[in-house]
């Protein structure tokens, strides 16, 4: 039976209500027998999407890239990259998913391109060319020999490790790339690439879909002095980062960026910006429905409560604490105004199950006691693909076997051994293997040879064992989303945080007029007891509570057993 799409509701926005689901095309499934992913494959799964419940898939980088990053290099802003399918298959896809009530955001990479893309040839052809201004073209430092080590324009860092500037010998300048060399930042400071950008959008909404995931950004605004950042201690390059992640004029694209695009547009679309190390703060005034900017943003924070400060590759031990009190941070922040995205993974981050959970010991209940405390906040939730089954890391054995270039790049710097510990913990391209869906060769992703290996767990950890079964991670899943869309209160309902004593535990209710909901999780692989009627009067026992849901067969919301999570519904008093 179809299912109708959501439709908008006014200010509040439809997407409070939606679930949104990330295909990462290269590996979610292959239909050609290449042993890469591609839109065939996605059409030949969508049933799955259906049957989770979802609302919108965010499908990423599909276009024509030479694939330095994976597709986040692109050449052409309005094809298909042949190994993937072609335009008209995509077409299909979008009919598909619509004829199932499924919406389809793109995702889309507008701070840099590839420099395979027409714009940065013809800006790269000389100091003349008429797009030479459309990047971020600059003279060696002075007094400094040009493409010598030292003499870049400024001493930023790229993301991707080394100088932030290459130097092309044939003009005599340097380019900017805060990632790759390959991918050449775009100058938004001139209006042409601006529009250049709008167009791009208004074609892909006048061909039907629903909206956008923009890529970092908040990095589009760069000070156009370009300063040197702080060299931090035992640092080789300095941190450009005050300079781009909250640029001077960031509100004032994105705002044009809305107005240009979608202000004039009658329907319901979904904009969604990535903003590494944007602040509470910050993401109010992009997500403030009066300024007409974002419908939310992706943040980092939590993503870095088991890493250092200087860096992802450094780790440090896993608190239960910190991660709650960076939640709950973000929650507080913009209960009144903006909205939040709730994550856990992404095509970009570790298995939230290897990372924050226990794997070995309890992979379902801490699989589905992070799932819970994740959907039933205030916000909209994203699942990315096998998170419904609970996927975990990749035990790689070799360099070989990793394809990303962020960890290739990090790998150079230390005995293979090391860098191998440190891929498989927070490596890239743990969430980049493919997705699992049957126990037969390949995992069922393909018919050939996988680009990157398959999972050796998926003997048992595939999406045909899970459906149907009754204690599995992806009927969870079905269940939690199906709650988004049967309880008001765990869309529009007050979030408010219950402190208890013990520091394993996430507590918290969710208020609705005269009804409630109460989360409490046990966030770690000890049982421990609590007494919720001391922490808040929403948990008092006055109350008749009814158990919504839980990962072990009976509950108890104040005697959680390891990664235990219980969810019980009540009126209020």
């Amino acid at each position: 039976m179809k299912k109708p799409l959501i439709a908008g509701g006014g200010p509040a926005g439809w997407w409070r209500s939606a679930v949104v689901y990330q295909v990462y095309v290269r590996s979610f499934a292959d239909s050609d027998g290449d042993g890469i992913g591609d839109l065939g494959g996605i059409l030949s799964r969508l049933d799955h999407l259906e049957d989770l419940g979802v609302d919108v898939v965010w499908l990423g980088p599909f276009y024509p890239s030479p694939h330095d990053d994976n597709g986040y290099d692109i050449s052409d802003y309005r094809g298909v990259d042949p190994v993937f399918g072609t335009l008209e298959q995509l077409d299909t896809l979008l009919a598909e998913l619509h004829r199932r009530g499924i919406r389809l955001i793109l995702d889309l990479v507008v701070n840099h391109t590839s420099d395979e893309h027409p714009w940065f040839r013809e800006s790269s052809s000389g100091p003349q060319s008429a797009k030479r201004d459309w990047y971020w073209w600059r003279p060696s430092r002075p007094g400094c020999e040009p493409g010598t080590p030292g003499a870049e324009p400024n001493n930023w860092e790229s993301f991707f490790s080394g100088p932030a500037w290459e130097f092309d010998r044939a003009s005599g300048e340097y380019f900017l790339h805060l990632f790759s060399r390959r991918q050449p930042d775009l100058n938004w400071e001139n209006p042409d690439v601006r529009e250049a950008v709008y167009d791009i959008m208004n074609w892909w909404l006048d061909r039907g879909v629903d909206g956008f995931r923009m890529d970092v950004i908040n990095f589009i605004s760069k000070d156009p002095h370009l300063p040197d950042g702080v060299v931090r201690p035992g640092a080789e390059f300095g941190d450009g980062f005050p300079f781009f992640g909250y640029g001077p004029r960031i509100h004032r694209y994105v705002q044009e960026m809305h107005r240009r695009v979608f202000a004039h547009r009658p329907g319901a679309f979904l904009t969604v910006g990535e903003m590494p190390g944007v602040s509470p703060e910050q993401a109010a005034r992009f997500t403030d429905p009066a300024r007409g900017e974002f419908d939310m943003v992706f943040q980092f924070e939590h993503m870095g409560v088991d890493q250092s400060e200087s860096s992802k590759w450094q780790p440090v031990p896993f608190e239960p604490p910190r991660l709650i009190q960076s939640l709950v941070r973000w929650q507080d922040a913009l209960a009144e105004t903006g909205w939040n995205s709730l994550y856990w993974n992404n095509h970009d981050q570790p298995r939230v199950v290897s990372r924050f959970g226990d794997p070995e010991r309890y992979w379902y209940e801490s699989a589905t006691a992070l799932a819970a405390v994740l959907h039933l906040q205030r916000g909209t939730p994203f699942v990315y693909q096998g998170e419904e089954l609970g996927m975990t890391n990749m035990p790689f054995t070799s360099l070989d076997e990793v394809r990303d270039i962020e960890s290739l790049n990090h790998a150079r710097k230390q005995p293979e051994a090391d860098a191998l510990d440190r891929i498989r913990r927070v490596g890239r391209d743990n969430a980049r293997t493919p997705m699992q869906w049957t126990d037969g060769p390949a995992a069922g992703f393909t018919t050939g040879i996988p680009w990157i290996g398959v999972n050796p767990n998926s003997s048992w950890l595939n999406a045909r064992s899970q459906r149907r079964a009754k204690r599995s991670v992806y009927e969870f899943y079905r269940r939690l989303i199906q709650l988004r869309h049967t309880l008001p209160v765990v869309v529009d309902g007050a979030f408010v945080h219950l402190p208890v004593p013990e520091s394993s535990v996430f507590a918290f209710v969710r208020r609705r007029d005269d009804e409630v909901l109460l989360v409490t999780a046990n966030l770690s692989s000890e049982p421990v007891g609590i007494d919720l009627a001391q922490t808040h009067e929403d948990a008092s026992p006055g109350r008749t509570w009814t158990v919504e849901l839980g990962n072990y067969d009976d509950a108890d919301p104040e005697t959680l057993r390891a990664w235990e999570v219980v969810v019980t519904r009540a009126l209020a008093l």
